[in-house]
């Protein structure tokens, strides 16, 4: 494989715990001269977190509305996949939506996001939840869940469509059949639809009846929940 891009939390993740076994996956990738990316729901200043602490060169961050990367040298880059209307917009309904409903909790690292924002919704009360989701919907703001956040944001974003604006940046000779993803969550079914090689780690299970698209090969068992599915499934194929 040429491209491996993953999910973040629950995948690269346990217990929401990022462990050294991550050093040996990236590791794998490196020796079989692949291309690790991370491509996450997590906020824009996570992405110059994973590029200055690993052995990484691009990450796609806020559900993929923003690339960031280290050019030819190694400075740390930004790149929106969306204009600055959406993002404009988006700041002025944060404001509005937290006024609306108070009982909304945004999540630590909103302050580090461009062109998403997250909300601590195991925090809440499932009533205030419940009117989170009918807000957006009213004022036709987009928004997925992960197993951590919810994600909300104007315009048009996907983690699929992230990546594809990436590869035609970066890498436009690369065949889709020379790419892998591993996921775990629901905001990671656009990948599953738009690559034919995907791979759920086990911890998918708790939401893989809810997905009309689903990985292409699903692992099994304790052994290979998150991180170590990954490296399991990395070291046998590559």
């Amino acid at each position: 494989m040429k491209l491996i891009f993953s999910d973040f939390d629950g995948t690269l993740t346990n217990d929401g715990k990022l462990g050294a076994i991550f050093f040996d996956v990236l590791k794998l990738a490196k020796e079989a001269k692949s291309e690790f990316v991370i491509v996450s729901g997590r906020s824009l200043s996570w992405g110059h977190f994973f590029l200055t602490h690993f052995d990484l060169k691009y990450c796609i961050m806020e559900g993929g509305a923003v690339i960031v990367y280290k050019n030819e040298q190694g400075h740390i880059c930004e790149k929106n996949l969306i204009g600055d209307e959406e993002i404009k917009r988006l700041a002025d309904f944060t404001k509005k939506l937290c006024t609306d409903i108070p009982g909304v909790i945004m999540s630590a690292d909103s302050f580090g996001r461009r062109a998403d924002r997250a909300v601590e919704f195991a925090q809440m009360s499932k009533a205030d939840v419940d009117k989170l989701h009918k807000y957006l919907n009213d004022h036709d703001v987009n928004y997925s869940q992960s197993n951590v956040h919810i994600n909300f944001w104007c315009g048009n974003i996907s983690k699929a469509i992230g990546v594809q604006k990436f590869m035609n940046k970066f890498f436009p000779k690369v065949k889709h059949e020379e790419v892998i993803f591993f996921g775990d969550a629901a905001n990671d079914e656009s990948m599953f639809k738009f690559f034919s090689h995907t791979v759920g780690v086990s911890n998918i299970s708790e939401v893989i009846d809810q997905l009309e698209f689903k990985p292409s090969v699903v692992l099994q068992g304790p052994e290979n929940k998150g991180i170590h599915g990954v490296y399991n499934y990395l070291k046998k194929n590559l």
